[in-house]
């Protein structure tokens, strides 16, 4: 009688299961809104030199509050016709604000310098955002990307983090203790005074992201019956995705980021309250001697289910006789090294290992910079979040009726084609290039589901837990590189594209051979085992 049976005699995908997907999916879309959560907090809102030159700054301050056209004196005129974000004049230019003057003079044979009074923002689109209260533009600018790879890897600090304390102390502890750091730290972020204080927190509330979705994920696949598993599996990819569309609607009425911050956070203390009455794995309770558990928390499901008969007939002993060859094998100790101990089991490794960096590296790519598309950028991330429903739930079907492999393969190929073939539209075409982007994106979002299913699915129950952390890790590097990808911008224009469109072309050839499949999988552990 192996696991799986269990399970279905205790009423399969019942009123229990039901209730705990839809319960553990809601943190996983606020989790998500703290993943994209930059695009707003950290968005840069138009800017241009605060008019004043040294020794007479008061009186030049006063200035800007005077028509636009005073501006011309102080700033010159860039691209478009539109004031210099970085640049002033060194010495005020009278003349440019005379009717009859042509401009014909080059800004660059004006004495120009820095700005050296600070900036003046728009204030029209966002109130308030991280770039515009800590002055993060020009020779700063880096640092809001710098900032979101700092939360990306605070990500991967908390699958290796997390990983390990769910093999240790189950999935139930460690999901707790997750709700209630980022309730803390992602509050507390709406209140510090200065960017490296805001790094730090950010840290700590990326390494939550980690502990929730895989436990989240670890939880419902293993309360789940096999037949159930890709359905509830892809509901959490749903929300993951749905995060990012009720993150444009907050956004779009919190325009201040510390109060957007708090939005996102408070509700977790919600989550932590509740989330004490989730019962633990039953799987992992039978690999730390907990049986007697085990059985309370069998029972209670069955009851639950309505199978208060059959789950009365589980006790410590049927699980004992009917699992102890996957009792055994649960309660031998797992390290990372196992997940390279056959050759199966590298080979199963490394594949993974590929999928979740090329995946997460060019969705995060795309995601984390939706104001390059020109744009209403609340439109622009309901878009994108919006396309990714429909790419996801026909991911779910595909990998249902034909396959893991060729459906991950296939949304890595047509992802990819999508953000190369974005660079060659023209800028003028912005919602045409926005929709390009917004389906390469969905694509992506799909092979990321495809591989959390198919990871889950390709290792074994005892080293399932350590296989999903270590091969997440490469996902939050990918994550955590992309946005530094950015930094190429000003001196290549079109290379981050180019990178992002290409790495999953590229690296799907090697990620998807034809030796990744399920039943291949279970003929060479069956004999290893």
């Amino acid at each position: 009688m192996a696991f799986n049976d269990v399970l279905e005699s205790i009423g399969g995908v019942g009123r229990f299961q039901i209730s705990q997907v839809i319960f553990l999916v809601i943190p996983v879309c606020l989790i998500a809104c703290h993943n994209f959560l930059q695009n707003f907090t950290a968005a840069i809102p138009d800017h241009h030199c605060k008019p004043s030159i040294r020794g007479n700054q008061t009186f030049l301050s006063n200035i800007t509050a005077e028509e636009g056209t005073l501006r011309k004196a102080f700033i010159p005129m860039g691209q478009n016709q539109r004031l210099e974000k970085c640049l002033q004049f060194a010495t005020i230019q009278w003349h440019l604000l005379n009717p009859n003057t042509t401009i014909s003079e080059n800004v660059s044979e004006m004495h120009t310098q820095p700005c050296v009074g600070g900036w003046v923002y728009d204030t029209t689109v966002f109130e308030s955002t991280i770039v515009s209260e800590w002055d993060l533009v020009c020779d700063l600018q880096t640092l809001r990307d710098v900032a979101q790879s700092i939360y990306m890897a605070g990500v991967l600090a908390g699958a290796i983090v997390f990983g390990a304390l769910s093999d240790r102390f189950g999935r139930r502890i460690p999901l707790i203790s997750s709700y209630l750091q980022i309730a803390i730290t992602g509050t507390s972020t709406a209140f510090l005074p200065s960017f490296s204080s805001y790094c730090v927190f950010r840290f700590m509330a990326g390494m939550t992201f980690s502990g929730i979705v895989l436990n989240s994920f670890s939880l419902i696949l293993e309360w789940t019956p096999t037949k159930g598993r890709t359905v509830a599996g892809a509901c959490l990819g749903y929300f993951v995705t749905f995060g990012q569309i009720i993150l444009a609607g907050v956004a779009y009425k919190i325009r201040n980021w510390r109060w957007l911050q708090l939005a996102v956070s408070v509700p977790f203390f919600i989550a932590f309250l509740c989330s004490w009455k989730l019962p633990e794995s039953p799987r992992w309770l039978l690999l730390h001697n907990k049986s007697h558990r085990a059985v309370r928390n069998l029972r209670k499901v069955a009851a639950i289910n309505g199978k208060k008969k059959e789950g009365d007939k589980i006790t410590q002993q049927v699980l004992n006789s009917h699992m102890q060859t996957e009792t055994t094998r649960l309660k031998s100790s797992r390290t990372v090294f196992d997940l390279f101990r056959t050759p199966a089991l590298r080979r199963v490794t490394c594949c993974l290992m590929v999928i979740w960096f090329s995946s997460s590296f060019s969705y995060y790519g795309l995601a984390m910079d939706v104001q390059k598309f020109g744009l209403n950028i609340y439109i622009v991330q309901m878009m994108f979040g919006a396309l990714d429903l429909p790419a996801v739930l026909l991911s779910t079907f595909t990998m249902i009726f034909v396959g893991r492999r060729v459906t991950i393969a296939g949304f890595f190929t047509i992802g990819g084609l999508m953000v190369l073939v974005n660079m060659f539209v023209p800028e003028e075409l912005q919602t045409l290039r926005t929709a390009q982007a917004a389906l390469g994106k969905g694509c992506l979002a799909s092979s990321f589901i495809g591989a959390y299913q198919y990871s889950g699915e390709l290792y074994p129950t005892e080293i399932r837990q350590t296989g999903m952390g270590f091969v997440s890790m490469q996902a939050r590097i990918g994550a955590m590189v992309a946005p530094l990808i950015y930094l190429l911008r000003d001196s290549f224009p079109i290379l981050p594209s180019l990178i992002f469109g290409a790495a999953p072309l590229l690296l799907q050839v090697t990620s998807t051979p034809s030796n990744l499949n399920c039943n291949y999988r279970k003929r060479e552990f069956a004999k290893d085992a």
